[in-house]
């Protein structure tokens, strides 16, 4: 029947043409691969299902092609990447699957309009999710003997290389090895990045009904499978839209891989005295750190983000670093309009906290006293509190802050699980909230924790669901010691199912406080431990996962013990920083320390909507700004 049903397809094919793709897949199967084991066999089919969940084909279709780069060309045969060119197919019909191109010009001649082309003497590499009842007898032993896992319901990834005949005939053969690991590493990278790329609307053409995206590229550190280590168990792969796209800048290649349009730094070494309007607020000289005005100050012309005390600082600095760096601070300064959350009617910007309190009229009230200096006399943990939720929340009117009180009508077949929040706009509206409320800026803190648990790491996502415990090491608290009935609303979003147990570990925690806890709700329960965290680490219950929020991790000296301690247990830990430069400094450090970035630089949907100012660049800096991860 199998055998009828292809024939059948290939008749179909030469009389109306092969569609989006190239048709079913072969009769290849990856247990006649020589040197395969079937423990890669399994890892490939992991990473085939992880691809299919994360549905590219809602978005891609066969004209966004990408560059693929994985490890050093002197890594594979020939020393040059095996497939650098891929397209995804079966988006606008067919089966889905993708394709992947020794060169794209091979991709640009085998794509059509409305179907593939076959084109004499090119080769590609085909991998097509096709139903088990389809399947070839001897793939399905395969799936049965090694119990490999399924993408979706019934789907299996079927993996051959293609060559197109002059006769037009389609001619396969099994892929290699080292075309498998190839495959492996674009997978596991691909599914990671697809979903930052950015629609942009500017650039399509108004009568294309198809999404164009702009322009991107995204490195990601994949892990190799333990079976297929060489040496190395890590290798770093570089997607590109379109294909083509690298680093231009020096640093950004091994520094950075912050998906957004790079700009060349300036040609020739013309300075222009650009003032910054800074409302009198002091700022800082990037090279010589000295004080000055913001109307005295200037930056620098091209990019508009570093600040400088005077034309001779900004040249010196040119020449030692900023010549390099200028395309990648003006990619981020381009970014400004995209991160700012425009949906809250409450001024969002705080070059001055104590006139921006002032302004909302809440300033050295509640937990907003940590949001400027005022108290800073006072130690962490300890503000005075006069009691009741409408104090801590600063007197606002009793529609703008949360309540304490469950969410209502939001059990779904008669079972409770907890509430996955998209954004402030969807909590917001959840919470009858005015979007004049200034909530957010502290909420930032406790539902960054929550978005963490219940969106990025699936372990402890499947152990809230199951109505179990997750245990959270919190790393280097200070004003959120002031904040848990805040960090109480999180209980209520787990909506009568599972339990968080926080542990909040640093040098900030006061010593009259430290190995207390606090029960802020019925389902959270936070401890407080004074040091630092190697140090204390032994003696705390062991985690499911550790996070670290505006952690600052460009100093490596006070992170070092920490991020050692981390690598060596292995558990998924999130990072979360300001802004996209410091993430830069946090990619080299933790890659540094040894550790691989499973979850790339993103954009936090809770991130704090209030700008914050930084006295050397006008960067777009958030508190809780963008998230990445290691170990997940």
């Amino acid at each position: 029947m199998d055998l009828h049903l292809k024939n059948l397809f290939g008749r179909f094919q030469e009389q109306f043409g092969s569609g989006p793709g190239l048709g079913p897949g072969s009769s290849t199967c990856l247990m006649k691969v020589e040197g395969v084991s079937p423990n890669f066999i399994k890892s490939i089919y992991k990473g085939s299902a992880a691809l299919y969940r994360t549905e590219p084909w809602k978005r891609l279709r066969p004209c966004h092609l990408f560059g693929i780069r994985v490890g050093k060309d002197s890594d594979w045969s020939g020393k040059k990447q095996p497939f650098p060119c891929v397209q995804f197919i079966g988006g606008d019909g067919g089966d889905v699957g993708f394709y992947m191109f020794r060169s794209e010009s091979d991709a640009k001649k085998m794509t059509g309009p409305r179907e593939t082309i076959r084109v004499p003497n090119v080769e590609l590499l085909r991998v097509s999710y096709e139903p088990e009842a389809l399947m070839f007898p001897s793939n399905k032993r395969m799936i049965k003997s090694l119990s490999l896992e399924a993408s979706g319901t019934d789907r299996f990834p079927v993996i051959d290389i293609a060559r197109c005949m002059s006769s037009g005939e389609l001619r396969f053969r099994n892929p290699t090895l080292e075309e498998l690991r190839f495959v492996y590493a674009f997978m596991r990278a691909i599914s990671l990045v697809h979903p930052l790329l950015q629609e942009d609307k500017d650039g399509a053409p108004k009568w294309s009904r198809m999404m164009y995206f702009e322009t991107f590229i995204e490195t990601v550190d994949v892990q190799w499978p333990p079976e297929m280590a060489k040496g190395h168990d890590l290798v770093a792969v570089t997607v590109s839209h379109p294909p083509g796209q690298a680093y231009e800048e020096k640093a950004s290649s091994t520094a950075s891989s912050t998906p957004t349009k790079y700009a060349e730094p300036p040609r020739e070494e013309v300075f222009v005295d650009v003032r910054v309007n800074s409302n009198g607020v002091l700022r800082q000289c990037t090279l010589c750190e000295k004080e000055v005005h913001g109307d005295q100050s200037q930056c620098c012309a091209q990019c508009r983000a570093v600040v400088y005390c005077s034309s001779l600082c900004q040249k010196q600095h040119w020449k030692e670093t900023h010549k390099s760096m200028c395309g990648l601070y003006k990619a981020m300064m381009e970014r400004e309009e995209e991160l700012a959350m425009k949906i809250f009617l409450f001024p969002c910007s705080a070059d001055q906290p104590c006139k921006w309190l002032e302004s909302l009229g809440i300033h050295q009230k509640g937990m907003w006293r940590r949001k400027c200096g005022c108290y800073a006399h006072c130690p962490l943990g300890l503000l005075p509190v006069k009691g009741g939720l409408w104090d801590s929340w600063g007197g606002l009117d009793d529609e703008e802050y949360p309540r304490d009180s469950p969410f209502h009508n939001h059990v779904r077949d008669g079972i409770s699980s907890p509430i996955l929040l998209s954004g402030w706009s969807e909590y917001y509206n959840l919470r009858s909230l005015p979007l004049s409320s200034p909530v957010a800026d502290i909420l930032s803190h406790p539902f960054t924790v929550y978005y963490i648990l219940t969106a990025l790491n699936i372990s402890s996502k499947n152990l809230l669901l199951k109505g179990k415990e997750v245990i959270l090491h919190y790393l280097g608290p200070e004003g959120e010691l002031d904040w848990m009935p805040a960090f109480a609303e999180i209980g209520h979003l787990l909506n009568g199912s599972g339990n968080i147990h926080i542990v909040m570990v640093g040098p900030e925690v006061p010593t009259n406080l430290s190995g207390t806890t606090s029960g802020i709700s019925s389902r959270v329960r936070v401890n407080l431990v004074r040091g630092n965290y190697q140090d204390e680490a032994t003696y705390l219950p062991s985690p499911h996962i550790i996070v670290a929020l505006n952690c600052g991790l460009e100093s490596y000296s006070a992170w070092g013990g920490a991020l050692e301690l981390i690598k060596s247990r292995g558990v998924p830990a999130f990072f979360t920083e300001q802004s996209e430069i410091l993430c830069v400094n946090a990619k080299q450090v933790l890659r540094g320390a040894g550790l691989h970035i499973t979850h790339p630089v993103t954009p936090n949907p809770f991130r704090s909507p209030v700008k914050t100012h930084c006295l050397s660049n006008n960067l777009p800096s958030y508190s809780n700004g963008f998230v990445l991860g290691v170990n997940t």
